[in-house]
């Protein structure tokens, strides 16, 4: 379980478990020409060995985090999880955890002046019931540093393979898979392959494969977004070639993927005309860590009440470096300035 944002680390990749089964060694074998080792460090003491055929490491490190959600009234004792150890949900009781902390369970925020309560203002940027913001943020940085180090793996194997990764995010319907597919279709003979990742169904990796690119599906269970370690496994079926694309489309959700590194070379945010201008005031840490804004389904712009002006300008607000493209993936309007930006972008790393 993900203690920043509480989903679950369930993963399946077309139905079929991905990442660790209890108790197994997993031979993992692969096309290129780099070696991946994994060695993981779980709980429950066990290896996992990956050989492969490339000649290039990759060195992976597990710890497992399980929490449980509970919606009744309930009590237990958490003392080895690091929270309070006497606590009863739906109550205001309140204990002690194993680093010291006096807790309350519930976080009161004092309202402004319009009764409104900002729960993201403390040095966690979040609140979670039971847990200090000392402790929230001792959680998010072990997490994401173990996070961040499959990451770097990944980037290893994809800088020597000189691939150009873009980790497309976005909200759910803003047309990513459209997009995806009119860009593959655009590029042609260029070689690349593309990460999916939803909750659940390969709806989306069927539609990539329908284009005849190759296309590995990730279902995330109750996660909310990809990490390294999927992604890692994803490039262990890919077999990606020198010089080629690879596209991660992430899970519709513009809040947890903006925190995870999954290697890639950049974050490019889909943003469709029907969402409203002050997106990127209500989500800014997803738009902020993008290093481009694609603005799409402007075709239908003429018949929403729309200023593309505001969405730039809003955009530019919370990043200013970050750049923008308006286009639409249905009518073919402004593709050829991102197939332009891919390109480019491409090139300059294989120039390197």
């Amino acid at each position: 379980m993900c203690s920043v944002c509480g989903c679950s680390d369930v993963v399946t990749a077309d139905g079929r478990p991905v990442g660790h089964a209890h108790g197994h060694d997993h031979d993992h074998d692969h096309g290129h020409d780099h070696h991946h080792h994994h060695g993981h460090d779980h709980d429950h003491h066990h290896g996992h060995h990956h050989a492969h055929g490339h000649d290039h490491a990759h060195t992976h490190h597990h710890a497992h985090d399980h929490h449980h959600h509970h919606g009744a009234p309930h009590s237990h004792d958490h003392a080895n999880a690091g929270f309070p150890t006497d606590h009863v949900h739906g109550d205001h009781k309140h204990g002690h955890n194993p680093h010291g902390d006096h807790l309350h369970e519930h976080d009161h925020t004092r309202p402004d002046a319009q009764g409104d309560a900002h729960y993201g203002n403390g040095a966690a940027g979040v609140s979670v019931p039971g847990m200090t913001q000392a402790r929230l943020i001792e959680v998010e940085t072990a997490i994401l540093s173990k996070n961040d180090s499959y990451a770097e793996g990944n980037r290893r194997v994809l800088n020597a393979l000189e691939v150009f990764t873009v980790n497309l995010v976005s909200s759910p319907g803003s047309g990513k898979t459209t997009l995806l597919c009119e860009t593959i279709r655009r590029l042609g003979d260029v070689p690349l392959a593309v990460i999916e990742g939803d909750q659940q169904t390969a709806n989306d990796a069927e539609r990539i494969r329908a284009t005849g690119a190759r296309a590995v599906q990730i279902n995330t269970g109750k996660g909310c977004h990809l990490d390294a370690h999927m992604v890692g496994h994803a490039l262990d079926r890919l077999r990606l070639r020198q010089g080629s694309f690879l596209f991660i489309e992430n899970v519709g959700n513009l809040v947890c993927p903006a925190a995870f590194d999954l290697g890639e070379d950049c974050k490019v945010a889909i943003l469709s005309v029907t969402e409203g201008e002050d997106k990127p005031l209500k989500y800014p840490d997803m738009f902020t860590a993008s290093r481009l804004a694609i603005l799409n389904k402007t075709d239908l712009a003429p018949h929403c009440d729309v200023d593309l002006d505001l969405y730039a300008a809003n955009l530019k607000r919370v990043n200013p470096d970050i750049e923008i493209i308006a286009l639409s993936a249905r009518t073919g309007e402004g593709m050829d300035r991102w197939i332009d930006w891919l390109q480019a972008r491409r090139d300059a790393k294989r120039a390197v």
